[in-house]
This record gives C-alpha cells, structure tokens and sequence, in this order.
C-alpha cells in the first residue's frame, strides 16, 4: 500500500498564506491543528509531520527585515505540539523534526521515549543537521558547522539516542510489591558512550518505547545525506520535482540500504508534493495562476538564501542568477540542482525568487481530484516512491479536496488502506520492531 503523510504547517507554496481560502492564522493555531490531524486521521494516512528551524532567516540581505514582511515565520516546536496531537488522536502516527546539530542526545531521547509512551506506540523522529548560521548564532555558535561535520554528528547523534532507548530491556519493570522488588537491574545498561561528538553514560530514566525505538525519518538529497539514510533511515522525506529523479533517487537509495545489509522495504521513500486541487481541471488551474499571482520574490529569495546559506539580496533582481552552486554551505544536494536549472533557463533572480515559493522544488500536481489521484498512482507504479509527503499550498478550515477526494480515488484504485492495519506507527509502516542491541 501507498504511504501518506501530512505536512502540518501553515502552508508551502509561498503565495498560500494570502489565499482567501487560508485558514492559517500566521501563529501557532492550536485549534486548527487539532482539527486537521482528526481529518487526516479519519483518512486513514499515515501520519502528521511537524517540520522545524532554529531561527528566523535573516541571511538574506544580513536582516531579518525581509524575511517577516513576506512570508510566515512562526514556527511551533515539534516535540511539545506532538505530545498534543497524540492526546487527541488514537491511530494515525505523529513526526517532527529534531536538530542532530543543536540538540542534547539524552534529552531527545527521553522527550521522544516520553511521547511514545503518551500515543501508544505512533512517534517518528526527523533526524535534521540544520542549514543556516542563523541557527547557529542562536546556539552559541558564529556559522554553522561545515557539511561534513555536522553529518558525522548527525550519525552519532542517531547513534546515541537508540542506544539510549535500547538500555532498559522491555522487561525491564518487575513491580513485586510482595518482595518490593521494583526492576530487575540485569535489564539495565550503561551506555559508556565516548565519541567525537557526545560523550554520554546512561542508561536513561524512562523505560524502553512501545515501538523499541521511535521511526527514524531523515530527509535530503546530497550523497553525504544518501548514505547516512541507507544505513539508517526508516522514512526518507525527499525533494524530487519529476518522475524520473525520483525513480533513480528510488534505485540508489534502495541500492545502497541493500549494500549496507538492509531489507530494502525496511526504508520508505516519500517524495513530497505540494498538490493544487480543484474541483475541476479549470478550476485547479485557476487556482494555480492566483497562487502564483499572490508570491512576492522576496519571499522565495529569502527563503533560499536562508538554505543555502547564502545570501541572494547582493544581486539586483532584474539579473541573471549566476551559477552559484560551489558556495552552498547549507542545503547542497536540493540547491544545486535547482540553480542549474535556474542557469540553464536563463532565469533571473526575481524569477528564481518566484519559481522556487511556488513549490519549494517539489512536485507539483495540479489538477481535479482523479487528475491528481492518477499522477501519484503513475509515480507509485513506475516505482518512483513508496508514497508521499502531502504539503498543502494552504490549510483549510473544512474543504480539503486532497483528503477529501484524492484519498478516496487512491483508495478505490487499491493503492491506499481504508483501515489501519495495527496500533502503533510502525505497524502502519510495515516496520518490524527493532530488538536491543544489548543481550
């Protein structure tokens, strides 16, 4: 079956939040959140996914000025909003992003051991290295760490954080009250963790999730990327924009976790979408057009300068964008493919700007319920994916034509469930649960 997840966030595309449709208030609406997951739950998908950043981009033109005026900036913290959404929904997992460059191992652990306790068995974990200086100026640091450290981090973040939740055995609780015999300390282990990085004792003090470890998602395209999420990764969120870097992004990685000694259908690739429904092949592209209409460049180019870390502003807009691929410090394997598109078009910096708030380069569909249904079909059968990450334009307060009507075509061509098949996230995911590393 075809997996589903659903970016919770105010909305990609970068004209969306102007939508008159919009029902994002532009802060952390609670309400609306809570409304979306029991929609998205009662659709049968897979899962919520909360992305996160560090800061408020302020690399373009050295401020943070352009950045607030054009587009959403407020971010929720993932892990707090996750521990809301599994007290008001039973079966559909809940994601979100931690940073493996900002981020203390044992206090990640725990929180996410916590969380999966709370839902019963449904978190994930986005494993992310952050991209911008911005985030590192708010921890302590002047730039961010180069890109090679900060995937070395990335792999023993990973590295502690399971280890941590594999030190108490399963069984680790005896609760004798007769004898007063609490656990069993044969089931409890010292980590002794001593890296380049982290240097952690253990074990730690909340006993071992439901799932054994919460889902590993990862999300990127750079080699370095590709090979930390073959040996790792159970979920890969990934930008690809046509059917046809999917399907080779889909062999390599299913390749490289069979080299590492992995089941290939161990590793779920998800390319994202931001999909632009309507209720008829005409409306759905007027609704594109007016999307498009409503983006400001500064909006894209601020976004971009932000991830790739580096600032767009000393270019006048009406210029040719130069090819800047070799001075990408943040996000390269995403950045350096769209700037050679960009060259290759002759586009310049406002159009780029544009072109990029549009979709954030991911595919985009656009068309009526069946029109969509039968694109993600064509991409699912041509085995460019194992599904999809659905990032909405805008959120809805009630007329969802995705999960309300390409849910359902998906659903009656029998590429997606119409019940959950168990309890906990992995049992949706096809996952095994992963025993202790520890005898």
């Amino acid at each position: 079956m075809m997996h589903l997840a659903l970016y919770l966030e105010a909305g990609t595309h970068q004209g969306g939040w102007r939508h008159p449709d919009s029902a994002a208030s532009g802060g952390v609406d609670w309400r609306l959140y809570k409304k979306i997951a029991r929609r998205a739950e009662a659709a049968c998908l897979d899962m919520l996914f909360v992305a996160d950043k560090l800061s408020i981009d302020d690399n373009y033109g050295g401020h943070f000025s352009e950045t607030v005026k054009y587009r959403p900036v407020a971010r929720p913290e993932p892990l707090t909003l996750l521990a809301a959404l599994a007290a008001v929904t039973d079966q559909i997992g809940i994601g979100g992003t931690v940073s493996s460059s900002y981020s203390a191992p044992y206090t990640a652990a725990r929180m996410l051991a916590n969380i999966d306790h709370i839902s019963g068995g449904r978190v994930a974990w986005n494993v992310v290295t952050s991209v911008s200086d911005g985030e590192a100026r708010n921890h302590g640091r002047t730039e961010h760490f180069a890109h090679g450290e900060r995937y070395g981090r990335a792999s023993e973040f990973i590295e502690v954080v399971q280890k941590l939740w594999d030190s108490w055995g399963d069984d680790a609780l005896v609760k004798d009250t007769r004898e007063g015999l609490y656990a069993d300390p044969a089931r409890f282990h010292y980590v002794d963790h001593h890296g380049e990085h982290f240097d952690v004792r253990g074990p730690i003090n909340i006993p071992r999730p439901p799932q054994g470890q919460p889902v590993l998602i990862q999300a990127g395209v750079s080699e370095a990327f590709i090979d930390l999420a073959a040996q790792n990764a159970e979920v890969v969120f990934v930008v690809q924009a046509t059917l046809e870097r999917a399907r080779d992004f889909y062999r390599l990685i299913k390749d490289k976790a069979i080299a590492y000694g992995r089941d290939p259908d161990a590793i779920k690739v998800l390319p994202g979408i931001v999909p632009v429904v309507g209720r008829d092949p005409e409306d759905a592209r007027a609704k594109d057009a007016l999307l498009k209409a409503l983006i400001r460049p500064e909006a894209g180019l601020s976004f971009m300068s932000a991830s790739m870390n580096f600032d767009l502003a000393q270019y006048p807009q009406d210029a040719l964008l130069p090819d800047i691929s070799e001075q990408i410090t943040g996000s390269k394997g995403r950045f350096q493919y769209v700037i050679k598109q960009a060259v290759e078009r002759g586009m310049t910096v406002g159009e780029v700007g544009k072109w990029y708030a549009e979709s954030l380069s991911f595919f985009s569909p656009v068309g009526s319920p069946q029109q969509v249904a039968d694109q993600l079909i064509e991409w699912y059968r041509a085995e460019a994916c194992d599904g999809f990450v659905i990032l909405p334009p805008y959120l809805e307060e009630e007329d969802d034509l995705f999960l309300g009507q390409v849910v359902p075509r998906l659903q009656e061509a029998g590429v997606f469930r119409r019940e959950y098949p168990g309890t906990t996230l992995r049992d949706t995911l096809g996952l095994v649960r992963p025993a202790s590393r520890y005898p």
